[in-house]
């Protein structure tokens, strides 16, 4: 039988996420995370929603160095004689 991991908190989720508690709650107010209420407004992220969140918003990373040969430039070397 598999363990369901357990509820996070706002400010773990936030710290999950690397963003502040006040966007934890604008995103759940968004859809963009699923929560559940316990008690009087004590707010409980699921962990699911969570990786959902990061898979969905997954960029592919750009390479830093082009793998593509580089085009040299040679400039000549210009003299230049300033006239008296």
């Amino acid at each position: 039988m598999e363990m369901e991991q357990p509820l996070l908190r706002v400010h773990e989720a936030a710290r999950l996420l690397n963003v502040t508690k006040w966007t934890i709650y604008r995103w759940i107010e968004e859809g963009r995370l699923h929560g559940t209420k316990l008690g009087r407004g004590s707010v409980r992220i699921f962990p699911a929603s969570i990786a959902l969140l990061i898979d969905t918003y997954r960029t592919t990373p750009v390479p830093l160095l082009s793998t593509a040969p580089a085009e040299v430039v040679q400039m000549d070397a210009v003299r230049v004689r300033k006239r008296r």
